[in-house]
């Protein structure tokens, strides 16, 4: 922000509709607040809330690499298991709290998880845990179990090519590809990027469709792969590829 307010608000406004709004709906999870450079969302299982934090560090790692240091935008993403109240726009409750303070503990780009969000999760073959021990935190009176998640493997998103096709879901199904930029021009490649993004993003609205995320389409950005080929490996029926 000292360096380049307007930039990094930008971005920031950039990520949060591209990457955090967009898979946290796409994993089923609804997002109750946002506040500034934070947010609240609630899900229907601790897995689909691990796995959506996952995939957002994923991408906002993959993005930052093309950044320099003091361009970079890193979260911290905490997460709990529990009962909540829900009133109006807002979320109440324990878990809340206890979801803030595990926010706080994470490192820049990393997760932090409860002690009970491990005891549901632990078994994912993807999925490493660091054991941190009970940790005291503010406004909870007893101290509470916090590990530290982080992926083994590549996004369960992304396809192994390795590994037999995916069954294909039961509801329409369709993958974006990178739009190719056909100008001579390779600062123009943002914007053939963002309409692909922005297609990714309106059909993914749509909840009769079954919408493969960004991170997963862009492996394929720069290749020219066969169509057939890749709707095995992403598990769907159609391809969208275009150019601009």
């Amino acid at each position: 922000m000292e360096a380049d307010e307007p930039g990094t608000v930008a971005r920031l406004r950039v990520l949060r509709r591209e990457v955090f709004e967009l898979i946290t709906e796409q994993l089923g999870g609804r997002i109750f607040k946002n506040t500034g450079d934070g947010a609240l969302a609630e899900f229907p299982s601790a897995f689909d809330a691990l796995q959506c934090a996952l995939s957002i560090q994923q991408e906002l790692a993959a993005r930052n690499s093309e950044r320099t240091e003091t361009e970079q935008i890193k979260l911290r993403i905490g997460i709990s298991l529990g009962d909540v109240i829900v009133e109006g726009d807002d979320l109440y409750g324990r878990a809340v709290n206890v979801a803030a303070r595990l926010e706080g503990i994470a490192e820049p780009g990393g997760i932090c998880v409860s002690g009970n969000v491990h005891e549901h999760v632990g078994r994912a073959p993807e999925i490493e845990f660091e054991d941190l021990g009970k940790i005291d935190v503010k406004n909870i009176t007893n101290p509470i179990r916090i590990y530290r998640a982080r992926k083994l493997s590549k996004d369960p998103m992304i396809p192994d090519t390795t590994s037999k096709p995916l069954p294909l879901p039961d509801k329409p199904s369709i993958a974006v590809l990178p739009f190719d930029n056909m100008s001579n021009d390779p600062d123009q490649e943002y914007f053939s990027d963002g309409m692909t993004e922005d297609i990714i993003t309106a059909l993914s609205r749509i909840r009769q469709f079954f919408v493969i995320a960004r991170n997963s389409t862009f492996n394929y950005k720069g290749t020219s792969p066969d169509i057939r080929q890749v709707a095995k490996e992403l598990g769907v029926r159609y391809i969208l590829e275009g150019s601009v």
